[in-house]
This record gives structure tokens, sequence and C-alpha cells, in this order.
């Protein structure tokens, strides 16, 4: 009985052996399959990285479209990498922060590469991307890639010591008297409305809303939605008004 036993216990303890070794080596397979695949991203990373770079330095139109569709599947897979962001800076200020001339004459004005490369800085909600909307939002001379600028600035909500909030109002002041343009107008309201909360002094904000509700050069929808922001800023201000004087 007692050789019995002591067989038994003795392959119990080989079969728990062959068990804990089997587990260990699946761990290990694992961990170097996700060295492995954590090596490769990141070299397909830098590889798109590159490839857009390259596309985005091109002067050539359809290259920047290119370039556009790289960088928009290439946030979509969660690349934010350096070159990624370096190319989506150079495409939104593309003819603007930076110009190729050729005897005198500009040769990367694309205005719509710069509308959509704002658009997709949306998808970076970082200081970074907010401070180049600002400098495309307030130089700009395009409407079109100005309410890009302002939509994205809008979405990303960073508005620190109304700083964002302020730029979109020197850019529809100095729009609404050089162009007036209703689609403009349109991204500034719906900014205005989404950053509203995080503004401390609101006037910058009344000012411009109360322009575009009495020019009629925007057409009337706009008009009519400057006109209920109007409201609903007023209501927020008596609210707010209302519940200082309770709690003094």
């Amino acid at each position: 009985m007692k050789l019995l036993r002591k067989v038994f216990v003795a392959s119990a303890m080989m079969i728990a052996g062959s068990f804990v070794f089997a587990q260990t080596q699946q761990v290990q397979k694992k961990s170097d399959s996700e060295k492995e695949t954590s090596v490769e991203s990141e070299y397909l990373d830098d590889v798109d990285g590159d490839i857009i770079m390259t596309l985005a330095d091109s002067d050539d139109y359809d290259n920047k479209l290119v370039a556009l569709q790289y960088l928009q599947s290439a946030l979509e897979d969660g690349n934010t990498s350096a070159a990624v962001i370096q190319a989506l800076d150079r495409l939104a200020g593309d003819g603007l922060t930076t110009q190729n001339r050729t005897n005198g004459r500009l040769m990367n004005n694309f205005p719509e590469i710069r509308r959509e490369a704002c658009k997709l800085m949306a998808k970076i909600p970082t200081e970074h991307s907010k401070n180049m909307l600002i400098d495309i939002a307030t130089a700009d001379n395009e409407p079109m890639v100005i309410a890009a600028a302002v939509k994205s600035l809008g979405e990303i909500g960073i508005n620190n010591n109304d700083e964002t909030v302020e730029a979109i109002a020197f850019a529809n002041r100095r729009n609404r008297v050089l162009n007036p343009t209703s689609s403009l107008a349109l991204e500034v309201l719906n900014s205005f409305e989404m950053l509203s909360d995080s503004t401390e002094d609101k006037r910058n904000i009344i000012r411009e809303v109360t322009y575009i509700s009495s020019d009629y050069h925007y057409v009337t929808p706009v008009r009519q939605k400057a006109y209920k922001l109007l409201k609903s800023l007023s209501s927020s201000a008596d609210n707010k008004k209302s519940n200082n004087s309770k709690s003094e």
C-alpha cells in the first residue's frame, strides 16, 4: 500500500509538473507573439508615416489627396505618430504656413486640401492641434478652410483662458466685414454653442452672435440659429445670477 501511494504521488507530481511547463510555454509564446506584433506595428506606423510625409511634401494636388486618404486610415487605426501629426500639420497649413514658390508663383495653394486636413485634426484633440487650428482660423483667407478649422476647434473643446473663443470671434469679425459667408457663420455658431460652458467671459460670443443674427448677408436659417443661441446665452446668464443671489 505504501509503495502504491508513493507511485501515485510521484505520478501526480509529474503530471502537475508537465501542466505547469505547458502553461509556462504558452505564456512565453504569447509574450513573444505580442512583442513581435508590437515591433511589427511600430515598423508599419513608421513606414506609413514616411509614405504620408513624402506625399504631403509633394507639390502635386493628387499626391496630397492620397496623403489625406492615408492620414484618415492611419488615424482610424489609432496611428498618431510624430510623422502622421507632422504630415497633417503640413497639409493643414499648405500654402499658408508653408509656401513653395516658382518664379514668384505659389505652387501649393490648395484650399480644399487645407479644409480636409483641418477636419481630420479634430481626431487628435490635443493642445498642439488646437494651436495649429487657431493659427489657420485667424490667418487663412478662404471661408471654407476657416469654417473647417472653427468646426474642429469646437469639437476638440480646449478653451483655456477663453483663447479658442477669442480666436473664433476674431476670425468671424474679420470675415463678416470682408466676406460674410453663411457656411462659416454657421460653424462659428455651432462652435460657440459647444464652447460656451467653458468660456469665462462671454462678451466675445454675444457680440459676434448678435451681429450674425441681425446681418441680412446671412441666410435666414443661420440668423434664426444665432437668435436662438442669444436667447440661450441670456437664459443661462439669468440662471447664474439667480443661483449666485441665492447662495449669498
